[in-house]
């Protein structure tokens, strides 16, 4: 019995670390709709443009994600599949050697095909909009929920430059950096936007929801399709269940 409640703690150690956040960091809401698929499709256009030179998603085929959001493979062929000698039926994976990519971020970037089950798409989705300047960091950023991370911010350019006005203390617990109601460039918590990017606050916290919401179908292709046959099981038992019930009754009339 010992060992069976020290599996499970192990086993949901991850979770609660994820549903917690990177040092404490309260997390964003975050609500996938795999139903919208003009979501999902910006959603991987920006995750093969910003995520894929250095990450790959190799449990998922260009053609699986083609199909399940409705893009003709002639336009992922063209916009979408960068190297000609990938085919539509390949995995959506990248040309860097990991022994390259561990000299230059210190470990291999990992495979994010299941990075949203593994951690959450609300940690996804924070992490992604908490990147902040720190010189003193290899690529001149740091990460309020992933403090000291290798990654560079990918997305710095839509963004613009986020300053963080807390220490490192106030940053573990979510600051109290108050929002300009005049411009609206403060993110919340201790990091403001003090030069704006390509794309207002509004239109980045869409891209990026776009961006996890891909990532959390990705993590589950099917989780929609396994919807709407739970639903049809679920009437045919409910209907089954009045026959069942009817040939009971038929055959217990007599007893008694």
């Amino acid at each position: 019995m010992k060992k069976f409640f020290m599996t499970l703690m192990l086993a949901l150690a991850p979770m609660t670390a994820s549903a917690a956040g990177g040092a404490g960091v309260p997390l964003d809401s975050f609500e996938a709709d795999l139903t919208n698929k003009a979501s999902l499709q910006r959603g991987m256009q920006t995750f093969v443009n910003r995520c894929m030179g250095c990450h790959e998603a190799g449990f998922q085929r260009f053609e699986r994600a083609a199909q399940d959001l409705g893009i003709p493979n002639e336009l992922v062929e063209q916009y979408l599949i960068f190297d000609p000698e990938t085919k539509i039926g390949s995995h959506m994976t990248n040309a860097m050697p990991k022994e390259v990519a561990a000299g230059w971020f210190g470990a291999p970037p990992p495979d994010l095909t299941l990075e949203t089950r593994l951690r959450g798409s609300a940690w996804v989705y924070t992490y992604l909009r908490s990147f902040y300047t720190d010189e003193s960091r290899p690529w001149g950023v740091n990460n309020a929920v992933f403090p000291d991370v290798g990654m560079p911010n990918v997305l710095e350019d839509l963004q613009g430059k986020v300053v963080n006005h807390c220490t490192p203390a106030e940053l573990a617990h979510g600051g109290s950096a108050e929002i300009d109601p005049l411009t609206g460039e403060t993110m919340g918590g201790c990091l403001t936007v003090s030069e704006s990017g390509a794309q207002s606050p509004e239109e980045f916290d869409k891209t990026v929801y776009d961006l996890v919401n891909f990532m959390t179908y990705m993590g589950e292709p099917s989780r929609l399709e396994s919807e709407r046959l739970g639903t049809k099981v679920l009437i045919f038992l409910a209907i089954l269940f009045v026959f069942a019930f009817a040939l009971k009754k038929e055959y217990w009339k007599d007893v008694h």
